[in-house]
């Protein structure tokens, strides 16, 4: 997945070492925001940050252990989706995504990451996809339930977050299960 077409106004790309400063200042901009569930936030306090980010999604691609996006809305980055990694062994892997406060409530995260899925289950042949998300994280958490993630389970104590740890619900969806969903649409 190098660029996806959303729709008219939104694509996904890879990200590539060029848009370290786009990304940094999103993140910079939305950082009170997005430190609230991500715990990299306080680590990423340059444009370099961004960069060794990248160059590291980069190398993730080239490995083919999965990729990362920008999500790109009229033209400025909006966010970012991709795979953590990819367990090709039993052809799995997870979902992880955000999206810079100013670009809220536009549907663009759901269909960005609806995009991935279709990207996994029908380029990678993958046959399961997990979401991993905090549980007092409302916003997150629409995203799988509308895309037809089964809630499987709750993962306690998951991720230390700042000054507490922070219980996780855990998603899943398998090739199978969208098939069936996309025989109803």
């Amino acid at each position: 997945m190098l660029i996806k077409r959303l729709n008219d106004e939104t694509e996904l790309r890879l990200l590539e070492v060029r848009h370290s400063e786009s990304l940094f200042i999103l993140t910079d901009e939305s950082r009170t925001y997005l430190r609230e569930w991500l715990p990299w936030v306080d680590f990423t306090k340059t444009i370099s940050d961004s960069k060794q980010f990248i160059e590291g999604t980069l190398q993730q691609f080239s490995s083919n252990n999965g990729f990362q996006a920008g999500i790109w809305y009229k033209g400025k980055l909006a966010g970012v989706v991709g795979l953590h990694k990819i367990n090709w062994a039993n052809r799995s892997t997870s979902i992880g995504y955000w999206l810079g406060e100013g670009f809220q409530g536009k549907g663009l995260m759901t269909n960005a990451v609806k995009a991935v899925i279709e990207y996994c289950f029908s380029e990678l042949k993958l046959n399961r996809i997990e979401i991993r998300v905090a549980t007092e994280n409302d916003k997150s958490i629409a995203i799988p339930k509308r895309l037809g993630f089964q809630e499987e389970g709750c993962l306690r104590d998951a991720e230390w977050l700042y000054n507490k740890f922070v219980d996780h619900y855990v998603f899943g969806l398998t090739k199978e299960d969208y098939d069936k969903i996309n025989v109803v649409m």
